[in-house]
């Protein structure tokens, strides 16, 4: 059976992944903006989370391109970074360094979906589902962006504080 799967599927369960991260995120967002303690880093978390509700209704999109149920499968990287984030802000709760903690586990959060989504662009291409390709580029944009704008925080002011 090893010969029959293909770049298709992996595709298909590749966002099914993602499906499930995004999902995630979305439930992990408004957490983090109400421990953060920085503006700019609380709006960053807020403006995500309503990019995520748009990424995943792209996913919905490709989902219904692909003629294939938009099924979440269990993504234990991206239940580990989010447990990660957990840990942070438990063990620096009102402390200076609370905001670059929950900003990296941000970042790691936004390498983990640029990876992801980099590679499902680069097989949707490939397989000629430039549709799909399109609706995933969209979301990889706004995630290195986010990871932009996090990287401009932290440089700008959160670091410092807790410096």
């Amino acid at each position: 059976m090893a010969g029959s799967k293909h770049l298709g599927d992996l595709l298909y369960e590749t966002m099914k992944d993602i499906y499930f991260a995004e999902k995630q995120i979305l439930t992990a967002l408004p957490k983090m903006a109400d421990a953060a303690q920085a503006p700019d880093l609380k709006a960053a978390f807020e403006t995500h989370r309503r990019q995520t509700e748009d990424h995943v209704k792209r996913l919905e999109q490709a989902f219904q391109i692909l003629g294939k149920p938009a099924q979440p499968k269990t993504c234990n990287a991206i239940l580990g970074i989010i447990e990660e984030g957990k840990e942070v802000m438990e063990e620096f709760q009102g402390t200076d360094a609370l905001d670059p903690g929950l900003l990296a586990a941000a970042q790691a959060v936004e390498h983990y979906e640029i990876s992801r989504y980099g590679t499902m662009v680069t097989w949707a291409k490939t397989l000629g589902l430039d549709e799909v390709a399109e609706l995933l580029a969209q979301t990889l944009d706004e995630e290195e962006t986010t990871d932009q704008l996090l990287s401009k925080i932290a440089k700008a002011t959160v670091n410092a504080k807790a410096a």
